[in-house]
């Protein structure tokens, strides 16, 4: 019986001191990620609330509608190609974002207002757009609310559901990813034990990519995946505006895509678990002149293709641009 109890006494300290190391380790990891996004943004006042932004970069501005679990640093990490090609990028958070407020009225269309409000302050009359995921509706809105302003449109992986799409709205979530939405949404402990302890269904259920094909990528494409997925921290910073983007994703939008200008480029991947090769190619086809461009394999973040996909967009953006002349 004694030595029962000794043994159940060695194994409670045990489990005591490894959560003990757990949290240590959490307090720690948490510290940095939020000293992270603390850096390098600013806050503007405007009739949609706190707009978080960044800028980075010099040469022409351009202006990037991050994804869903994103904000600012989310757009400064997937911008390095582009701000290489010399562009300055304009990051804003969206709203319900890091440091942005989250009005009464998310909408895209209000967005795609609130990014106007921020080009006039920053005296910037025109610039591309570049919307990816979650952040395609609010960059199709900018297009079509404000088309002398946009000179040009790229939209990735377009987490979009809009209104006659015959796909209709986005595929119904599994347990997996309800459990991610419901519950890890609002703890950053959850989804930091998540990434640690069951990194292939965090890739899977998370960033919508086969950890199959995270696998077999070069050490360069592994490893940005990975950091996409860790710069989801602190999570519990982005709750409101991922449950803007839940919603958005699962109601139909009314978009007046045929009314769009600016010359446009789609891009998404078959692959894609949020199955946004429907909403792309439904994009392309309303979009006067669109090109789609589509690779068979890569997931939702476009694994192994990120050099390539970012030459196609970069000599799309070389492109003349005289609707806008």
């Amino acid at each position: 019986m004694k030595r029962a109890l000794s043994a159940l006494g060695v194994t409670a300290c045990i489990l005591g001191i490894a959560a003990a190391v757990t949290k240590s380790k959490f307090s720690a990891a948490l510290k940095i990620e939020r000293e992270r996004v603390r850096r390098g943004s600013r806050i503007l006042s405007s009739p949609f609330g706190e707009i978080e932004f960044a800028l980075a970069g010099d040469g022409e501005p351009l202006l990037i509608s991050h994804g869903a679990g994103g904000g600012f640093d989310q757009a400064l990490f997937g911008a390095g190609r582009l701000l290489a090609a010399g562009y300055q990028v304009v990051a804003p958070s969206r709203f319900g974002y890091l440091r942005s407020s989250s009005p009464d009225d998310p909408s895209p269309e209000n967005q795609a207002d609130a990014f106007a409000f921020l080009l006039d302050e920053l005296h910037v009359q025109n610039v591309p757009v570049v919307g990816i995921s979650a952040g395609a509706p609010s960059a199709l809105q900018f297009a079509v609310r404000h088309p002398d302003r946009c000179r040009s449109l790229v939209v990735m992986v377009p987490a979009a559901s809009v209104a006659g799409d015959p796909q209709g709205p986005m595929p119904s979530q599994g347990p997996l990813q309800k459990a991610i939405i419901e519950r890890v949404v609002k703890s950053d402990f959850l989804f930091w034990l998540g990434i640690n302890l069951a990194p292939r269904s965090m890739v899977r259920s998370v960033l919508a990519t086969d950890a199959a094909v995270v696998a077999a990528a070069s050490a360069e494409e592994r490893r940005r995946a990975y950091e996409i997925l860790w710069n989801v921290m602190p999570i519990s910073e982005r709750e409101e505006g991922l449950r803007h983007d839940a919603w958005m994703a699962s109601t139909p939008q009314s978009m007046r895509l045929d009314q769009i200008k600016a010359p446009t480029l789609v891009i998404s991947l078959e692959d894609d678990f949020y199955r946004t090769i429907g909403a792309a190619r439904f994009i392309a086809a309303q979009i006067p002149g669109a090109r789609l461009l589509t690779y068979a394999s890569g997931g939702h973040i476009w694994v192994g293709h990120d050099a390539e996909l970012f030459v196609e967009v970069e000599e799309f953006l070389k492109q003349p641009t005289e609707k806008l002349a």
